[in-house]
């Protein structure tokens, strides 16, 4: 039976010597027909498949290629090679499926990250896409430990809805209309009459504004699920299909909101170092031989391991809007037109300008607040000058925001007003606007971008590199 299989970490773990196991697994190398480095999956580190001379006859010794699965039962025994504690002798080999070496182009040799991403169906199979999606399993199954035990509710929002009340980008619109010649009403705009919804529908770009919902009836809720941004960014940072995580809680205000989000933030990197330091160290290391290749003002200053301790030892900066600008404005960089975009009161801050803070100021991640009223989306709590809003966003080293939130405008009056500025249709969003009118309460949250984080934890540097198969501009494979 297939279920009797031993998976080589937990072998490699407990070296029991003398006992008879099966394990399966694939072929990384088979040296001078008796040395057969088989890899599960379950970790980066191969088993050592020990071959009696004579035992495999001459067509069956030429099917033993790299990427060919097998099935080995065999004897542990203590290895008299360097490099591992235990081999397997086998006494029994079979090839479940072969592999033709002139073909597989998962070859053992370094593989640059642009052509694993061409090829990634079988990326996972290479130690650094093992130890990314390893180390990005833990750090999901440890957004949904935190928030289960503080007692949230996960809720499931809908990845259809009939409006952009977020605000938050272009859309992918969902239709079952013939695209090429769909109705049309007599002024030429789309008539989605007879469409599946009997109206303009598209994929979610967030689902904050459900979340709201049940967190004024549940108290606190989160979700976690995909989302969809049809923006033309072509950048190591943008996908137009990501995951999000999006807590929200009642009775809650910004600063309450901040707690949270950094005490999040830190439980998942400690989860994962705790959990997947192998993959961590790997991933280090690899990290640190790529550097090596960049000037020297180029490099990090700390450690992937190094960098990832220090967030969990380090309270994150906190400071407003306001006071980041000036220390842009009085800063290096600025004086000597080394940013691209320019620095003024009211900017939406860049990405060079998030990492400048983080990376080069103040060197830890930063929380910033009381963003201009003008730059955010209308569901932010206004504050008392009347000119800024209760939000906050998280920016991390290497990524720039990680985070981004606010407390929510609980009062009807001046949220209908902020709509109506905005020209969001207030009559539509009446489902919404009934959690002010029916028992409001002060109530906050953010949204995290899974990618980013798992992007940060890992010490990658392209955000492609960290989701199965990324989802951007002219790019929809596998």
């Amino acid at each position: 039976m297939f279920n009797k299989r031993v998976k080589i970490k937990e072998l490699l773990n407990t070296a029991p010597e003398g006992q008879v196991v099966t394990i399966m697994g694939w072929v990384r190398t088979f040296r001078n027909n008796q040395f057969i480095a088989v890899n599960d999956g379950s970790t980066n580190n191969n088993l050592q498949v020990v071959v009696v001379l004579g035992m495999l006859d001459e067509e069956t010794q030429k099917r033993i290629t790299t990427g060919t699965s097998v099935k080995v039962t065999g004897t542990v025994v203590a290895s008299l090679g360097k490099g591992q504690k235990i081999d397997l002798n086998a006494t029994a080999i079979e090839i479940l499926g072969d592999c033709d070496a002139a073909e597989y182009p998962m070859q053992q040799k370094k593989h640059s990250l642009e052509f694993l991403r061409e090829k990634a169906h079988l990326r996972f199979r290479t130690n650094t896409f093992g130890s990314v999606f390893r180390v990005r399993h833990s750090l999901a199954y440890a957004i949904h430990k935190f928030f289960n035990d503080k007692g949230f509710l996960y809720l499931h929002t809908p990845v259809i809805t009939a409006s952009d009340a977020e605000g938050a980008g272009e859309m992918f619109r969902v239709t079952t209309l013939p695209f090429d010649n769909p109705p049309r009403n007599e002024d030429g705009t789309v008539n989605f009459k007879d469409d599946f919804f009997g109206k303009s529908t598209n994929l979610t770009v967030s689902g904050q504004l459900e979340g709201e919902l049940a967190a004024t009836a549940f108290g606190e809720i989160y979700t976690f699920g995909p989302t969809f941004r049809a923006e033309n960014s072509n950048t190591t940072r943008h996908l137009a299909e990501f995951w999000m995580i999006e807590p929200e809680m009642a009775f809650c205000d910004i600063e309450d909101n901040m707690n949270l989000a950094e005490e999040f933030i830190k439980y998942l990197i400690k989860y994962a170092m705790d959990h997947n330091r192998e993959d961590l160290e790997f991933l280090a290391q690899r990290l640190a031989e790529e550097e090596k290749q960049l000037p020297q003002d180029k490099r990090s200053e700390l450690g992937l391991i190094e960098k990832l301790e220090f967030v969990l030892n380090n309270g994150f900066e906190r400071i407003t809007y306001t006071e980041a600008i000036n220390i842009l404005l009085e800063s290096p960089a600025y004086k000597k037109k080394k940013f691209q975009y320019e620095v003024s009161w009211g900017i939406d801050l860049q990405s060079e300008h998030e990492r400048y803070l983080v990376e080069k100021h103040f060197k830890k991640p930063v929380i910033v607040t009381g963003y201009p009223a003008a730059i955010k989306a209308f569901y932010m709590r206004m504050n008392d000058d009347g000119k800024t809003v209760a939000a906050m966003d998280i920016l991390a080293p290497g990524i720039g925001e990680i985070v981004g939130g606010s407390q929510r405008e609980e009062r009807l009056d001046k949220l209908v007003k902020r709509m109506e500025e905005m020209h969001i249709p207030v009559e539509e969003m009446s489902w919404y606007l009934d959690t002010r009118r029916f028992g409001t309460v002060p109530h906050a949250g953010f949204g995290l971008g899974f990618e980013r984080m798992v992007l940060f934890v890992t010490g990658m540097t392209n955000i492609r590199d960290v989701i199965p198969f990324a989802r951007t501009p002219k790019n929809c494979e596998f």
